[in-house]
Parts: structure tokens; C-alpha cells; sequence
């Protein structure tokens, strides 16, 4: 079995397409994945480390600002294989906004509107950026359907916030 972590499949999924600095993964990864999987500068590195370790990828010279490239090795490429094939492993939703609303009751109403307000701002803007990045998807199918799920996920979480009861205090006083 592969066994590795799914911050490690996916850094040897992006070298897949070539050589990569850490710095250079770390723009991929901002660019589209970030949104549906948390990776930080401190994974991304010390991940690398542990795959160079492993023997599935191996650093180049340092380049400008000591930057390494990592290439996958031949081991890296099939256990990126194996991995991708696994079923993946179940989701947790991770929302602070629920812990807050979870215990509400001890929050007064105009402070739980402002976090329910400031909600709804952050998903109206991350709508627009899967709407607007779902035009620049190309024809990888795949990438598509992960952004058309975040656009149905932030359509979802906007129809929820809009039903909340401190939502709707908000409109009846308008």
C-alpha cells in the first residue's frame, strides 16, 4: 500500500507534470486546491522532506533564492498510483461558524448577525471566484467538476445562511 497522507498524494499528483520548487507547489495549490483541501507552507515542505526520505522524489540543485525543484522518481509515480486508486477517506466539515452557532444561545443576536453577515460576504466572493474560475478550467473535466462543487457547495451554504433565524431578525427590521 502507498500509505500516504492526502497533502503527500497530492504534491506527488502536481509533479506529475514536471519539476517543482516548494514555492512552486505552493502557488498550485493556491491556485485551486487550497479552497477544498488545507495545505500551509509548513506541510508543503516538511511533506516534501518526508517524500524525499521515502525515496519518491528527489531534489534538484538549488536554483534562484536556494530554491530546489522535486521531481517524482519512479518509485514516487507508482506510489501516486496506488494512492489515487484508494477509496478516499470521509470528509469532516469544518465550519467555525457552526461551533458558534452551536452554542448561540450564550452570543447576543446582533453579534451572532455581524458573524452570520460577515458569512454570507466571505461566501458571496468565493462564489464569484469559482464562478469566474470555472471559465478558466480548460477541458480537464476532472478540475471542472471539483470547482462546480465548490459553486454548488457556496449556492448551498448562501440558501442556508439566508434561512437562519438571526438572518431573518435581520430583514423583518429592514
Amino acid at each position: 500500500m502507498a500509505d500516504l497522507n492526502a497533502t503527500q498524494g497530492s504534491l506527488l499528483g502536481f509533479l506529475h507534470d514536471g519539476p517543482k520548487t516548494g514555492w512552486e507547489l505552493l502557488q498550485e495549490v493556491e491556485r485551486g486546491l487550497q479552497r477544498f483541501w488545507n495545505v500551509t507552507s509548513s506541510h508543503v515542505y516538511r511533506e516534501l522532506r518526508t517524500l524525499e526520505g521515502r525515496g519518491l522524489v528527489k531534489a534538484g540543485k538549488p536554483g534562484p533564492r536556494d530554491r530546489r525543484p522535486f521531481s517524482l522518481t519512479a518509485a514516487g509515480r507508482r506510489a501516486f498510483r496506488e494512492w489515487i486508486t484508494e477509496q478516499p477517506a470521509h470528509e469532516q466539515i469544518r465550519f467555525p461558524l457552526l461551533v458558534t452557532l452551536w452554542f448561540g444561545k450564550h452570543v447576543d443576536r446582533d453579534t451572532l448577525r455581524e458573524f452570520v453577515d460577515a458569512s454570507e460576504k466571505e461566501h458571496r466572493a468565493r462564489l464569484a471566484l469559482y464562478r469566474d474560475a470555472i471559465e478558466h478550467t480548460g477541458a480537464d473535466e476532472h478540475v471542472a467538476s471539483v470547482v462546480q462543487f465548490g459553486i454548488e457547495y457556496e449556492k448551498a451554504v448562501l440558501r442556508w445562511l439566508s434561512g437562519l433565524p438571526v438572518a431573518q431578525d435581520a430583514r423583518a427590521q429592514t
